[in-house]
Order: structure tokens, then C-alpha cells, then sequence
């Protein structure tokens, strides 16, 4: 579960543009900066979190799905 958080987060820093590889004759650098990765992971959890809703407020099982708390 934590290889998918991460995968998760590496991924919306990705499409962020927040990591960046440079490489010259020598070496290879991933340069990482850590304001922008924080905004297009919180971004892109956002938009995650917003499309998951719309999904759920659209289906028949909000409707229909009732939560009963009983009190003993």
C-alpha cells in the first residue's frame, strides 16, 4: 500500500514538472523542487479527490445506500 502512495506521489510530481533530469559527461542529476512537487501533488490529489466524488454522487448507490446507527 505505501509502494502505491509513493508511486502515486512520484507520479503527480512527474506530471508536475517538479522533477527534472539533467546530465552532462560525467554524471546524471534529478533535481527535485520540493515547493512545486508539494503543489502538483496536492493539485493532483484534489482533482482525484474531486472526480472520485462526482463518480460516487453519480451513482445509483448514494441513492439508494442508507447508513443506520444503532445506539445499544
Amino acid at each position: 500500500m505505501i509502494k502505491f502512495f509513493l508511486g502515486a506521489i512520484i507520479a503527480l510530481a512527474l506530471i508536475g514538472g517538479a522533477i527534472r533530469f539533467a546530465s552532462d559527461e560525467h554524471s546524471w542529476q534529478l533535481i527535485i523542487h520540493k515547493q512545486e512537487a508539494l503543489h502538483s501533488v496536492t493539485n493532483g490529489a484534489i482533482r482525484i479527490y474531486k472526480i472520485v466524488e462526482e463518480l460516487i454522487s453519480g451513482s445509483d448507490i448514494s441513492d439508494t445506500s442508507s447508513i443506520v446507527i444503532e445506539e445499544s
